[in-house]
């Protein structure tokens, strides 16, 4: 289960080479250890700190955390300074920043359409990035290998003194078959990603709805908030969950697998009236009259297009006046918020998060959406619960990719930097 930063248990092992405490010295290393993580991760988090905030905000007193940072200073995680513009009287108080281009993560994003991939430093500062697109059909096994060629150029490219922590990788539920249709994705393990990508230590993997989720729950639009629902669509809609600060599925939520309409379209998955044959961007497409013909204008540009193009299309198209396509985004439009008005009766969230082809989707007719909701939650859900897009948009799941490597590093610093830390090219 991959459970967002700050609801994660601390790991107090002692570091590589050290003898084992016990009794209160086994506690104070606990409590040492534990406070090195806290500093390390609210930097990571916020960016440059000055010392003053750093003891505000983790309730330890000034020469508590003058000692963590000169650790976290050693091990090359964090460097101090003096601010460059202090304009008050007395002694400045140094500002401690995270080692964004020494330290790093791999990060890379396996979606339906697409490949995506980043070196994140510390701090989640993009450092580098590749891109490559992927063609509809394109089976897992067949899409490894540009992913591995994206991962050589990252490589290539990493300075060699830098400390790379490991490899996270975001991988989507489903893939598009040739002919357009859905099949559910072979199980991808580290072990298997490890042999095509390389390095000495198995990527971890998890779910592009999940990734997407802990992204924007850690540093983006869901951010100091502790009930999320963050909902994905591309050729399937799945769904990240995080109730009471913890990510309550970690293998990607099948929301697309709600039944809202029992005599509705058939799915793939064997059932009917799923919530993504009513708002997944085949059903746009057939409501457009797009679905397997050539689009009106040239716009879906060839027969049977399906994907991001083939949605934002038709609601470039309802943008512009074609009363089909306004129709047929009015009609999804109106399932969306139908099947979000469910979710949020049923997680009562804070936020509701759209990523993927939902957010085009949401924000073609968001009173739509809107008007679905005030019709169908319960006034105590309503009044809480804000329709948001996401910070990072398209880029969720990599950004999710790198906090989940990054939080080993996070959880105990001195563990992760030493004895058995990754070499590059991690």
């Amino acid at each position: 289960m991959v459970t967002p930063p700050d609801q994660r248990q601390d790991r107090t092992a002692p570091a590589a080479g050290a003898r084992p405490a016990t009794g209160a010295a086994a506690s104070l290393e606990a409590v040492r250890r534990r406070n090195l993580g806290a500093l390390l991760r609210y930097v990571h988090i916020h960016g440059a700190t000055s010392r003053a905030e750093l003891t505000g905000r983790l309730g330890l007193n000034r020469s508590t955390i003058g000692a963590l940072t000169a650790e976290l200073v050693a091990a090359g995680l964090v460097t101090e300074a003096v601010p460059a513009h202090n304009h008050g009287a007395g002694r400045p108080s140094l500002v401690v920043r995270p080692c964004s281009e020494r330290v790093f993560a791999y990060a890379y994003s396996v979606e339906v359409d697409h490949l995506r991939s980043a070196r994140v430093g510390l701090g989640g500062i993009v450092l580098d990035r590749r891109d490559l697109p992927r063609p509809p059909g394109t089976p897992l096994p067949d899409a490894l290998e540009p992913l591995a060629e994206l991962a050589r150029g990252l490589r290539g490219d990493a300075p060699d003194d830098a400390l790379c922590v490991g490899t996270g990788v975001a991988v989507a539920g489903v893939l598009r078959q040739a002919d357009g249709t859905l099949a559910a994705s072979p199980r991808v393990t580290g072990a298997v990603l490890q042999a095509r990508l390389g390095g000495d230590r198995a990527p971890l993997v998890g779910d592009v709805a999940d990734l997407a989720a802990l992204a924007e729950y850690v540093r983006g639009a869901a951010m100091n908030l502790r009930n999320v629902i963050y909902l994905y669509g591309d050729a399937s809609i799945g769904g990240g969950i995080i109730a009471d600060g913890r990510q309550i599925t970690g293998r990607g939520c099948e929301v697309g697998h709600m039944v809202v309409n029992p005599n509705g379209q058939p799915c793939w998955c064997g059932s009917r009236g799923c919530w993504e044959t009513e708002v997944g961007e085949h059903a746009l497409l057939r409501h457009a009259g797009r679905d397997g013909v050539t689009g009106r204008d040239g716009m879906t540009g060839r027969d049977g297009m399906t994907g991001r193009d083939a949605v934002l299309a038709v609601i470039d198209a309802a943008v512009r006046g074609d009363p089909t396509a306004r129709t047929a985004v009015r009609h999804v439009a109106d399932w969306l918020g139908f099947g979000v008005a469910n979710l949020v009766n049923i997680v009562n969230p804070e936020a509701v998060l759209f990523g993927g082809t939902l957010r085009s989707l949401y924000l073609a007719d968001v009173a739509q959406v809107h008007g679905r909701l005030d019709g169908m939650v319960l006034p105590a859900c309503r009044e809480r619960v804000r329709l948001r897009t996401p910070t990072f948009g398209d880029d969720a799941p990599l950004m999710g990719a790198a906090e989940l490597t990054f939080e080993r590093l996070l959880q105990d610093p001195l563990e992760a930097t030493t004895g058995d830390a990754p070499a590059r090219p991690c």
